[in-house]
């Protein structure tokens, strides 16, 4: 069912069982958990089914320290939320990055990957995957030509992700699930409802109800058994610090949490690798006419605790293409998405025609590595609100994004594990970009991209004092409020996080399922 809150009658109350905020790919799946289920769900959404300039600009706000994308176009305000933009892949989390790592600071999450690995699967068949296997030698069975480099697989492995078809240049969740939500009997989504506020009982131990508003002028209240935020690592750290009026520093932030360890996955053009001769394979080609898998280079576990490095994977690109595409932190600076998509979308096909122009009649060799790292927990890269507000009144959020040594150190330690490995193999030579060759060099190139993956700002963890969330995503000391999204990731990982993301959240659905009939 759907209702355009700007239709209701000003000061309506909405009620219902369960309350989520947000209709991004955390959301939607927690809705779509719920279809069905006897319950009412209220599913809130700020913007509505297509894009909305004025909505969009409710996330404008101010960035600093490393160079980020605008705040108001690196993420998408409507329906299926930034899957509108998502490049779909997906691939789950290694055990590794659950665990304490001591030259990792505050790392370690209260679960495991056998924890998620149920919910991995489920996630699979929300995200429109294929099945639940992400082991090469299951994919060889499956498709052919797909041969790894003959690389020693206790240092080197090759580690396989899935492309789901709900990714954005094919419309994103909301291609796939509009219909279902708006079609539900017990799914009530309401579109142009932005949460400006959340008020708690007496002495802050329970959520009572939260304010929507929207730009057509209209306010509204909406009351439920429990609340769910899901709108994004930005926004769902914002509104938390925002609700402050009966929490001087916000909801969940009694120990000054909320909002800080932004993580981001640093995705960077690192090395160039030539090849002796054409080495048969399409592991490491995208096809459209058959299970879309991509594969990467990973460093095993047992070599990042040898050289206490952070996770990374390397991703070939032909190099041909490669050299000629602009870094996506230059190109993407408008402030209006579309354009942003628009300038990088139209320098990629400019990089292929030259591409074409150079490699016509020849073999091509030499490819480029794309390093995908996770980034060090870091308490001072963080999200804060100021004074400065939106046009409904709630302070806008800022960003300041913070990068270590270690982030540093380890992009270049990956590079030089697999450029050993591939001069032992004997199928060629990789060489380091200019940045990555001083081992005293700590600076960052200026192109240096994120992967638009927000991560880390409601932190789980065991201990109130170390995360705003615990291990089943409630906040800390709140009954009936929880954060759903990678915003409770205590380390990011290597892989893109929508996958974990989903499965994260399907096990809090599963919580509050638990926790509702009882």
């Amino acid at each position: 069912m759907h209702t355009d809150a700007r239709n209701l009658p000003n000061n309506s109350v909405l009620e219902g069982d369960i309350c989520i905020i947000g209709a991004g790919a955390a959301g939607i799946s927690i809705a779509l958990d719920w279809m069905n289920s006897g319950y009412k769900v209220i599913l809130l959404e700020s913007g509505g089914f297509s894009y909305d300039d004025k909505v969009q600009d409710l996330y404008k706000g101010k960035t600093t320290g490393q160079k980020y994308y605008p705040m108001k176009s690196n993420r998408l305000s409507l329906f299926g939320g930034t899957t509108g933009h998502w490049a779909g892949m997906c691939s789950p989390f290694d055990n590794i990055d659950f665990i304490k790592r001591d030259w990792v600071p505050d790392s370690g999450w209260p679960i495991t990957r056998k924890d998620l690995d149920p919910f991995y699967a489920r996630a699979n068949e929300k995200l429109k995957l294929g099945p639940y296997q992400y082991n090469l030698s299951y994919w060889q069975k499956e498709v052919p030509n797909l041969n790894p480099f003959p690389l020693d697989e206790n240092v080197v492995w090759h580690k396989m992700w899935q492309i789901s078809p709900a990714w954005g240049f094919n419309g994103g969740l909301s291609k796939f699930y509009k219909d279902d939500i708006v079609n539900s009997k017990n799914i009530h989504l309401y579109t142009y409802s932005t949460v400006t506020d959340i008020r708690a009982n007496n002495n802050v131990s329970n959520i009572q109800h939260v304010v929507i508003k929207n730009l057509a002028g209209k306010t509204h209240t909406v009351k439920a058994k429990h609340f769910i935020l899901a709108g994004g690592a930005i926004q769902n750290a914002r509104i938390l610090l925002a609700a402050n009026t009966q929490a001087p520093r916000g909801l969940g932030n009694d120990n000054d949490i909320v909002g800080r360890y932004f993580m981001e996955h640093l995705e960077i053009q690192t090395a160039e690798l030539w090849l002796f001769k054409p080495f048969p394979t399409d592991l490491f080609t995208f096809f459209f006419d058959r299970p879309k898998l991509w594969c990467e280079l990973a460093i095993a576990e047992n070599v990042q605790i040898e050289n206490k490095i952070l996770n990374g994977t390397a991703g070939l690109s032909p190099l041909s293409s490669a050299k000629n595409k602009k870094e996506r932190m230059e190109i993407w600076q408008d402030e209006d998405p579309r354009k942003s998509l628009d300038n990088m979308l139209k320098n990629w096909d400019e990089s292929s025609q030259k591409a074409e122009e150079e490699i016509k009649g020849s073999i091509e060799r030499a490819y480029e590595f794309q390093t995908r790292i996770e980034q060090a927990p870091n308490p001072d890269s963080r999200i804060t609100i100021g004074t400065e507000v939106d046009a409904l009144g709630v302070p806008r959020a800022n960003l300041h994004w913070q990068l270590t040594e270690l982030d540093k150190r380890s992009i270049r330690k990956v590079n030089q594990i697999i450029g050993q490995q591939v001069g032992i193999s004997g199928i060629g030579r990789v060489k380091l970009k200019e940045f990555l060759r001083d081992e005293n060099d700590n600076a960052w190139p200026t192109g240096t991209n994120g992967g638009w993956h927000h991560m880390g700002t409601t932190r789980m963890s065991d201990d109130p004092k170390k995360g705003v969330v615990t291990a089943n995503c409630e906040v800390h000391g709140i009954d009936n409020l929880y954060v759903a999204g990678a915003g409770c990731y205590a380390t990011s990982g290597a892989p893109n996080p929508t996958l974990t993301l989903v499965a994260l959240s399907l096990r809090l659905s599963d919580y509050v399922k638990d926790k509702i009939s009882r």
